[in-house]
Parts: structure tokens; sequence; C-alpha cells
């Protein structure tokens, strides 16, 4: 059962409390004039003397008189207290619904204090991220009343968790450039040491190695900083096509994994973006497909069109069976699934979380549904280039 509204409950209470005050005061007024109003008149009978010296009527006709006379004030009586009822009870009716209207009236200036501040923590709920939207303020104006205090304790608080998320997002860019340039110096002085003539050959598996994990560490670095960079406002935005991306994406990765069938579906279509962070997405997309397949007979299908009007890429591929449960989680920083983890296969569990974060930076939406048997279908909708 709906309940109802605020502002409905609130005039319902000032009307009924204006009706209940008009009710009692109404009945208050009949007592009182009922009191005040004379009683019908009791005629005595004059004795017989004065009856024949100074009215020649007879008895019967004095009572009828006397009756007569009764029923007459009985009568006014009881019609000038209904007229006060009926006429009351009209004005009480006219003026109820006068009060309903105008507490309709208050209740919605009373409340519209209270919209703006439900207005404002709506639109920063559906923002695409958690920490975008956050710049925002009520900045209610008006008396410093309970509202008014309730309004400034939630844009102090807004401006607490606004610059927390952007301190978040800043040491993360940070720490990312300044590991950077170690792990370049380290990589430069592995291959220097491994390119060496004279280098034994446990120099050369021990840079190799030292190499692989140094590669490995680069890439950690470059996906936080991709993350970092989606998680902000995208600024540069071009068109681009989204087909295009995608084939020369396929043709980077598709030689490294040479045991999987790639399958192109490319439909061009345009969209606006950022298209280096567009080009991450589809990459961090074909490549996980082509990274968490089957062993053998394996395929992966890419295909780029409209739906509904707007630029779609999907990307399907096949692999272990996921559970429905777990595809959410996949889409957060540094999960993986449980197998991956006890199977130590490499990964940050930043792919899918950089796919949604890019997605959601260009107003678009990333969305995923496992297939029956075994592996994904990732749907990522984008805008279009034109409005």
């Amino acid at each position: 059962m709906k309940r109802l509204t605020l502002r409905a409950r609130l005039t319902l209470v000032y009307g009924g409390l204006l009706l209940l005050a008009g009710i009692v005061l109404l009945g208050v007024t009949y007592v009182l004039v009922d009191q005040r109003m004379p009683q019908p008149m009791r005629a005595e009978l004059p004795d017989s003397a004065t009856v024949v010296t100074r009215m020649p009527t007879s008895m019967e006709d004095l009572d009828k008189i006397r009756m007569l006379i009764q029923d007459v004030q009985s009568e006014a009586k009881r019609s000038a207290l209904e007229s006060l009822l009926t006429q009351g009870g009209l004005a009480l009716v006219v003026v109820s619904a006068a009060a309903v209207v105008i507490g309709w009236l208050v209740a919605g200036r009373a409340l519209q204090p209270l919209h703006q501040i439900t207005g404002t923590a709506r639109r920063i709920a559906g923002a695409d991220s958690a920490g975008r939207g956050l710049h925002e303020r009520i900045a209610l104006t008006g008396p410093r009343d309970e509202v008014r205090e309730l309004a400034d304790t939630f844009d102090q608080m807004l401006e607490r968790l606004d610059r927390s998320f952007d301190g978040q997002r800043r040491f993360v860019a940070n720490a990312s450039h300044e590991l950077r340039t170690p792990l370049a110096l380290n990589r430069a002085l592995v291959e220097l040491a491994v390119s060496r003539p004279d280098a034994p050959d446990e120099v050369r598996r021990l840079g190799e190695a030292l190499l692989s994990v140094n590669e490995r560490h680069e890439r950690l670095i470059d996906g936080l900083l991709t993350l970092a960079d989606s998680e902000s406002e995208v600024t540069e935005r071009a068109v681009v096509d989204l087909a295009e991306i995608a084939a020369h994406v396929v043709e980077q990765v598709t030689p490294g994994h040479p045991g999987v069938a790639v399958h192109r579906s490319l439909e061009p279509v345009r969209t606006v973006g950022d298209p280096v962070l567009l080009e991450r997405l589809v990459f961090n997309l074909v490549e996980n497909a082509l990274r968490h397949n089957v062993p053998a007979g394996g395929w992966v299908r890419v295909r780029t069109g409209q739906v509904a009007g707007r630029p779609t890429l999907v990307v399907v591929n096949t692999g272990p069976v996921i559970p429905s449960y777990d595809v959410e989680t996949m889409f957060q920083p540094f999960r993986r699934l449980s197998r991956e983890r006890v199977a130590g296969t490499r990964g940050f569990g930043l792919g899918l979380s950089i796919v949604r974060a890019v997605a959601r930076a260009h107003g678009g939406v990333a969305e995923a549904e496992p297939r029956p048997d075994g592996g994904l279908t990732v749907t990522v909708t984008l805008p279009s280039s034109t409005p």
C-alpha cells in the first residue's frame, strides 16, 4: 500500500485540526444560543371572576391560546437552532475546503528546502562514479532555522568527501607517475646487462625473469594511471569511429594468442570521447577475452554497431563457466575470480574496472552477462556523436 507523501499528510493534519476546531466551536455556539434564547411561555389560567369581568372567553379557548403561543415560541427556537446548524455547517465546509488548499500551498512552501536537499542528493547518488558529482552544493538561503542547519551540514559533508576523493585520485596518479621512473631505470639496466656479449647464461635467464617482473609492474602502474584518469571528467573529446579502434586493437592483440580464433563484425559507428581512453577500453576487453579463454578451440567475437541509436561494442568469448553472482565482482578494482587467485593467473583485476570507469566517464554503460556454456558477453554502450 502506497503511503501518502509528507506534504499530503501535513495538509490533512492542517485541514483536520481546523475542521475539528470548527466542529467544537459550532457545538459550543449551539449550546450557548440554546441557553440564551427565551423558553416557551407557560400562561397561567386566570380565576373565574377575572375571566367573567375581563374576557368573555371560555376556558377551552384560553387553553387553545396558551398552546398556540407555546407552539409558536418552540417553532421559532427550533427554526433558529436549525438555521444555526445548517448555515454554520455550510460555512464550516467552505472554510475547511479553503484550509485544505491553503494547507497544501503552505506545506509545499515549507517543504521546498527539503525538496532542494533531496534533488541534490539524488543527482550526486546518480552520478556515473562514486567521486563524481560531489562538487555540487545545496547553498540554501533563508533564515537560519533547522532546515538551513541541515543543508549547511550536508554541504560541509559534501566538501569533505570531495576533498577526500580528489586527494585519493591525485595520490594514485602521483604515486603511479613516481613509480614509472625507477621501473624504467630498472628495465634499462637489466636490458643493458642482458645485451652484453660476455654475459653468462645465468645472467641472461635472471635478466629475462627480472624483465618479466618489471613488465608486470609497469602494466600495473599503467592500469592505475588509466583508472585514475578515467575516474576524472573527460575534457578532451573528439569524434572517433568505434569500429576503426576495434580493428586496430584486434590486429595488435591477436598475434599474441594464436590458439584463439577471433571473429570480427565491425560496422562503422561514430562516438564522441577521448581516443586514448576508448582505445584502452577496447584493448582491455579484447585482451581479457583472449586471455581468459579455454585452452583449445576457443573463440572471441568482436562486434560494433548501433543499438537503439547508440554506438555499441560487444565482445563475446568462450571460457570457464562464470556464476552470475560473480559478474559484478569482476568490475571492481583488484577483484578477480576465486579460481584465478588460486591458479595464480596473471592479472591485477583492473581490466574490467577500467572498462566500466572509461564508459561512465563518457556517459556510457558497461555490462556483462555470463554465457551458459562458459565465457562472458560484455556490452559497452556509448553516446552518439550527434545529439
